[in-house]
């Protein structure tokens, strides 16, 4: 089946089937959040991007195979509400930015800088640390050997635009991040999964860049 990245709370997952990964998006809670599963197509091993509502229908789409790690992409309260019910049920080791980690309840086992490396079997994920939507956000890439790469944005940029910031030196400061880190490196072909609605990709965003400066937000 063709994966669009529409999913809808209560609904099925989406499932991304690449050569090495197979990434599931699910939509869940009040705030309309996805949580990513992501499994290494040759070792079985999964990672849980962002436990953030509805543990129940996180823990049904993990499995009887488990997972091995929980990434937070940021410290706002929608995005860990499942986080210590999965992590008690898992035993899943626990990533987040490492100045996001403190403003999250359930203790992070890796704090998570810009570049690092996040393993799920056999398959890589680079860490990028975006300042704007909170202190210590990160996105997490995928540089598929296959084809073009995918991207984990968690609410730092969205179809649209950058994700929600109060003041104008956090806006300029995602907007520098987005850029430098992001839409510099990365080619237009590569798929981006945000923290909430649908996906979209590097190409279908960058011409509006000039636009988002422009109208601050």
């Amino acid at each position: 089946m063709t994966y669009s990245g529409v999913v809808k709370v209560g609904g099925r997952a989406d499932v991304h089937e690449l050569t090495d990964l197979m990434i599931s998006k699910v939509a869940v809670g009040p705030m309309d959040n996805n949580s990513y599963l992501l499994r290494c197509r040759t070792t079985g091993e999964q990672l849980l991007i962002d436990a953030a509502n509805e543990p129940e229908t996180l823990l049904h789409l993990i499995g009887d195979d488990s997972i091995a790690s929980v990434v937070t992409t940021h410290r706002h309260a929608d995005h860990w509400q499942a986080l210590a019910q999965v992590v008690e049920a898992t035993g899943a080791r626990t990533h987040a930015g490492r100045y996001d980690a403190e403003g999250i309840p359930v203790p992070t086992d890796v704090l998570v800088e810009d570049g690092d490396t996040i393993r799920v079997g056999r398959v890589e994920l680079t860490a990028r640390r975006l300042v704007g939507h909170t202190p210590g956000s990160i996105a997490l890439i995928y540089d598929d050997p296959h084809g073009p790469p995918h991207l984990f944005t968690g609410d730092c940029l969205f179809p649209g635009g950058p994700g929600r910031t109060t003041l104008p030196e956090e806006f300029n400061s995602l907007m520098d991040g987005l850029e430098t880190k992001l839409f510099d490196v990365l080619p237009d072909e590569t798929w981006i999964y945000p923290g909430h609605g649908n996906d979209t990709t590097i190409g279908t965003e960058r011409p509006h860049l000039a636009e988002w400066r422009a109208r601050g937000w």
